[in-house]
C-alpha cells in the first residue's frame, strides 16, 4: 500500500508540475526569484538513481541562507533579554538547558523545512487547506499575535539600541519610527535577489557575533564553571523562571511557518526523490550550522552576565532597557567602550529579527488567506500590524519605568501561548502521507516530537500560570480569563485528536444522531 501510494503521489507529482508549476511558485517565491542548485549540465540531465548524489561543498553553499535567516528568531531582544536575565540570577548553571533548548529548536526546524522541501509548499498554505474553515482562521489569528508580540519586543530592543548609540539624543518612539523603515531595506534588497538579502542578514549575523564574542573577551568568564555549565544539568527553585524563559524563548511561532516558506526559495525537482533527499541533507547541514553560531552568541550574552552580576544586588533588576547601563559602570573601563558594544549588538539583532517578521509576516497571511497581493502591499500592511501598538508604548512607557518588565512579560506569555497552534499543525501534516507521500516523518521521530511538542506546551503552560496568578485580579477579569482558557484548551486538543480514531468515531456518531 504505501509503495503503490508513493508511486502514484510520484505520478500526480510528474503529470502536474507544469500545470501547479505557476500556482505553487505564487504562493511563496516566483520562478526567476529561486536559486538555482545545480552546478553543471550533468545536475540537470541526472536521473533519479538510487544512490544520492556526492557531497558538494559547492551545493551546500548554494543552499545555505534559509537557515540563517531561520537563525535570527533565535537571536532578537526577547531571546537576549531572557539570556541576560538567566546570567545575572542563575549564573553559569542554565547552560546547558540553553544548548538542550536549541536542540530541541533544531529540531522543530528540520521538520519545518522537511514539509517545505517535501510538499513545495508551506506550513500557511497547508494549514488552510487541512483545516476547516473556521479553524484555519483561528490558526492565523494565532499566528499573527504570535508575530505582532515578537515584534513589538524586536522593535523596541531596536529603539533602546539607537537610544544608546545616540547618547540618548533620539527617544524611544523616535527609534520607533527609524525601525519602521527597515520594511523599506527589505523591500530594497528583496528587489535584487534572494541571495542579496541573505548577505545581508549574514552580516548583521556577524555583527552580533563579533560584538557579543568582544563583550564575553572583556568579561573575562571562568571557563571551568563555563564547561561544568553546558555539561552539567543543574536546577534549582529559585531558578525555575529563569529555566522557563530559556526554554520558551526559543520556539517562536511565527519562525515555524517561516522556515517552512525559506526552503522554497532554491529550485528543487520534487518529483525525484533523490533530488528532495539531497535538498533535505543539505538544509539539516545549514540549519545546524545557523544554529550553532546563534548559540554561541547566546552563550557568550549569558556568560558576561553570569560574570559580572551573578549574586551582585542589582541582578534581579537588570533587563534589556538598562542592561548596557550596567555593563558600562562594570566594564566601562576596559578596551572596548563596551556601551556601545551592547548598543550595536542589539541593534543588529532588533533589525535583523524585524526584517525577519516582516517576510514572516507575508507568508503567514498570504497563506492563510490566499491573498494575491503584492509583495510591497503585504509588506506594510504587516508591519503596520506592530508599529502602530509599538509606537503606543513607547509614548506611554519609558525604558526606566518597571511597568516595561511587566509588558515584556506579558508579551512573552502572548508568543506562549501561540506556539501550540504552530507546532501540533506541523507534526500532524509531517506525519501524515497523504501530505508528505515517502517523505513522512518515521514513527520514531513522531514519538520524539510530540514528546517534544507535549514538553514545550506544559513549560509554556507553566508560564501562563504564573503570569495570571500574579496579574490577574478581581472576579470579573478572573472568570473572562477562566473562559479564555477553556476555550484555548478545547482548541488544542481538537488539533490533536483531529486525526485521530476517536475523533472519526465522535463526528460519525453525532452526524447519525443528528
Amino acid at each position: 500500500m504505501a509503495s503503490s501510494s508513493n508511486e502514484a503521489r510520484e505520478k500526480l507529482l510528474s503529470s502536474t508540475s507544469t500545470d501547479l508549476e505557476q500556482y505553487e511558485e505564487e504562493r511563496a517565491y516566483d520562478s526567476e526569484e529561486k536559486v538555482v542548485i545545480s552546478v553543471s549540465d550533468d545536475d540537470d540531465e541526472e536521473e533519479d538513481y538510487a544512490s544520492p548524489p556526492p557531497f558538494s561543498w559547492r551545493k551546500l553553499w548554494r543552499f545555505t541562507g534559509p537557515g540563517f535567516l531561520m537563525c535570527i528568531a533565535f537571536l532578537d531582544p526577547g531571546n537576549l533579554e531572557g539570556d541576560l536575565q538567566a546570567g545575572a540570577i542563575a549564573g553559569y548553571s542554565l547552560l546547558w538547558l540553553l544548548t538542550w533548548s536549541t536542540v530541541i529548536g533544531l529540531l522543530v526546524q528540520l521538520l519545518s523545512a522537511r514539509l517545505g522541501v517535501a510538499t513545495g509548499r508551506h506550513l500557511a498554505e497547508l494549514c488552510r487547506e487541512e483545516y476547516p474553515r473556521w479553524a484555519s482562521i483561528a490558526l492565523w489569528l494565532m499566528a499573527e499575535l504570535a508575530l505582532i508580540g515578537a515584534d513589538i519586543q524586536e522593535v523596541i530592543g531596536s529603539a533602546i539600541a539607537i537610544k544608546i548609540l545616540s547618547g540618548g539624543t533620539i527617544p524611544l518612539w523616535g527609534g520607533v519610527l527609524i525601525t519602521a523603515l527597515d520594511c523599506f531595506i527589505f523591500l530594497f534588497l528583496e528587489n535584487y535577489g534572494v541571495r542579496k538579502l541573505e548577505a545581508f542578514f549574514g552580516v548583521l549575523i556577524a555583527t552580533m557575533a563579533i560584538s557579543f564574542a568582544i563583550m564575553f573577551g572583556e568579561a573575562k568568564p571562568d571557563g571551568k564553571e563555563l564547561l561544568i555549565g553546558i555539561l552539567v544539568p543543574k536546577l534549582s527553585s529559585n531558578t525555575i523562571r529563569q529555566a522557563v524563559g530559556v526554554v520558551g524563548c526559543i520556539i517562536m511561532p511565527h519562525n515555524v511557518f517561516l522556515h517552512s516558506a525559506l526552503v522554497q526559495s532554491r529550485k528543487i525537482n520534487t518529483a525525484k526523490k533523490n533530488r528532495v533527499h539531497e535538498a533535505m541533507k543539505y538544509y539539516s547541514i545549514e540549519s545546524t550550522l545557523a544554529l550553532a553560531i546563534s548559540l554561541f552568541i547566546n552563550i557568550c550574552v549569558t556568560t558576561v552576565f553570569a560574570k559580572g552580576f551573578y549574586g551582585s544586588q542589582e541582578a534581579g533588576t537588570i533587563g534589556l532597557e538598562n542592561a548596557g547601563q550596567f555593563l558600562q559602570e562594570k566594564y566601562g573601563r576596559k578596551l572596548f567602550p563596551i556601551l556601545y558594544i551592547w548598543g550595536i549588538g542589539l541593534l543588529a539583532s532588533g533589525q535583523s529579527s524585524t526584517i525577519t517578521g516582516t517576510y514572516a509576516g507575508q507568508f503567514i497571511m498570504g497563506g492563510f488567506l490566499n491573498l494575491k497581493l503584492k509583495k510591497w502591499v503585504r509588506s506594510m500592511i504587516t508591519r503596520s500590524f506592530a508599529i502602530v501598538p509599538t509606537i503606543i508604548v513607547a509614548l506611554f512607557f519609558d525604558t526606566e519605568d518597571p511597568t516595561m518588565d511587566v509588558l515584556n512579560e506579558s508579551l512573552n506569555v502572548l508568543q506562549s501561548v501561540q506556539i501550540p497552534f504552530a507546532l501540533i499543525p506541523l507534526i500532524t501534516l509531517v506525519s501524515k502521507e497523504q501530505v508528505m507521500g515517502c517523505f513522512k516523518i518515521g514513527s520514531l521521530t513522531q514519538v520524539v516530537s510530540w514528546v517534544v511538542a507535549a514538553f514545550l506546551i506544559l513549560i509554556n503552560g507553566y508560564l501562563l500560570f504564573s503570569f495570571f496568578s500574579e496579574e490577574v485580579r478581581g472576579a470579573l477579569l478572573s472568570s473572562t480569563v477562566s473562559i479564555g482558557l477553556i476555550i484555548y484548551v478545547v482548541f488544542v486538543l481538537y488539533l490533536i485528536l483531529r486525526n485521530t480514531a476517536l475523533y472519526s468515531k465522535l463526528t460519525s456518531r453525532f452526524s447519525k444522531n443528528s
